[in-house]
């Protein structure tokens, strides 16, 4: 099993890129987003730590975290995004350790993980190549401002917690371009994938 690692800033479109791989090589596709999403829940692995360290103002009336309320806290302030981050990603990255092994005994043949803190917490550890998806800047706010309707000031503070282009090219294996034309994309991953 080939496990690639996706990241890239906000509004690059990996979303697009991992549909992509889900439908055309029948990859089994983990977002570590979503898997953080999901510990968060009552009941589950990060809820309690959550809730200990940024109180109950944070709850919708069902008990469920507000995440929009606690975006708006930790986008707003870098060391409770620290914290944050030091109560789910651990726990995210141990879920999707396990996914891995399940998906390997599966005879799965490409397991991408996609997280937005890969470089961060380490998961060139686990993986055979790191993509990085590179989109211009003026794409991206567009895109979030679009389909978001994020305000300029919220993908400013967002773009500043997160790492400059600089170190995601340092740090990836390989760049997939994805601008305006997502044919031109596909054909990158198409070469990228047949070259293993």
């Amino acid at each position: 099993m080939k496990t690639i690692g996706i990241t890239g800033g906000v509004g690059a479109g990996k979303s697009t890129v991992l549909d992509f791989l889900r439908e055309t090589y029948q990859a089994s596709v983990c977002e570590a987003d979503k898997v953080a999403h999901e510990l968060q829940r009552p009941g589950e692995g990060c809820y309690q730590e959550i809730l200990k360290v940024f109180g109950p103002e944070i709850l919708c009336d069902d008990q469920t975290i507000d995440r929009k309320r606690l975006g708006s806290i930790v986008f707003a302030d870098v060391e409770k995004l620290k914290r944050l981050n030091g109560i789910v990603h651990p726990k995210v990255k141990e879920w999707i350790r396990k996914k891995q092994e399940e998906e390997q005994r599966a005879g799965t043949k490409l397991f991408i993980i996609e997280a937005a803190l890969l470089l961060e917490d380490h998961y060139e550890e686990i993986c055979d190549e790191l993509w990085y998806i590179r989109t211009p800047e003026a794409v991206r706010r567009r895109r979030l401002r679009e389909s978001r309707g994020y305000s300029d000031e919220r993908i400013k503070g967002i773009m500043q917690n997160q790492k400059s282009e600089t170190q995601f090219l340092k740090a990836c294996d390989r760049v997939i371009e994805n601008g305006e034309d997502f044919k031109e994309t596909c054909i990158q991953i198409q070469k990228a994938l047949e070259s293993y």
